[in-house]
């Protein structure tokens, strides 16, 4: 047989993260070496692989339920490659230190399992879509892999030059910047979107550090049902009205 499929053949490389294509990860296991990935990610395997549903602890269920901020994981363990994606989303691998990084749950894809995550409150008294109130801080040093919704945009922040993005385009951002969410308006309700623009809610980064912004201000219908009505169009939760996933 032969086909220009051919030319999609693996990645040939030493790491234990590789990005095989743009929408697709590569994770090589050696036994003692599992990955933590977003349940239903794995598209196939090779080699002698197990799939676990990862424990939560109570305080870890109740943090969730409360925030509606957490992941939902499974434990990949063995020997061999598994090969992760999530609706074609452009895939990033970031190198986390102690300094932390904060980042919507709806965009890790998958991380070592090393790694310590905690829930985090944003400075507001709403809840917003897109980015939300509580955000998840994982802190290093370890990998961890991202999702966005087409290439991304990275905004380095200083004292002398501080970001402004909008509530529903972040992804990520360094855990130490100081983080304001606010909403110009020229209504008289805050909750009302800037006169006809459709520009509302947008969050303030200040200090030193970096933010991730993706060029779509939607989320990925993680939830969607497919062939069935409303909630196979926006998802579960009837989020993701607009989507082009839909």
């Amino acid at each position: 047989m032969q086909s220009p499929l051919f030319t999609y053949g693996e990645q040939q490389t030493q790491e234990r993260y590789a990005v095989q294509n743009p929408q697709l990860l590569r994770v090589t296991l050696k036994g003692n070496d599992d990955v933590l990935a977003r349940k239903g990610a794995m598209v196939a395997y090779q080699g002698l692989v197990d799939f676990d549903g990862e424990y939560q602890s109570a305080s870890s269920r109740r943090s969730q339920e409360r925030t509606g901020e957490g992941l939902d994981l499974m434990r990949c363990s063995g020997q061999g490659t598994v090969y992760l994606a999530n609706l074609a989303q452009h895939i990033h691998l970031v190198d986390v230190d102690s300094g932390g990084l904060t980042v919507d749950s709806s965009y890790v894809l998958a991380l070592d399992p090393d790694l310590r995550t905690e829930v985090l409150a944003v400075d507001s008294e709403y809840g917003i879509s897109g980015s939300g109130r509580y955000q998840l801080n994982i802190s290093g040093p370890g990998k961890v892999a991202l999702m966005t919704s087409g290439q991304p945009l990275m905004l380095r922040v200083t004292p002398d030059s501080y970001v402004n993005v909008d509530s529903d385009a972040i992804v990520a951002w360094s855990t130490g910047l100081r983080v304001q969410m606010q909403a110009p308006t020229t209504s008289t309700s805050v909750r009302t979107r800037r006169g006809n623009t459709g520009e509302g809610w947008e969050l303030s980064f200040l200090g030193q550090g970096f933010v991730l912004v993706q060029p779509s201000e939607v989320m990925p219908p993680q939830n969607a049902q497919i062939g069935e009505g409303v909630r196979g169009q926006f998802g579960a939760d009837g989020r993701n009205r607009g989507n082009s996933w839909s």
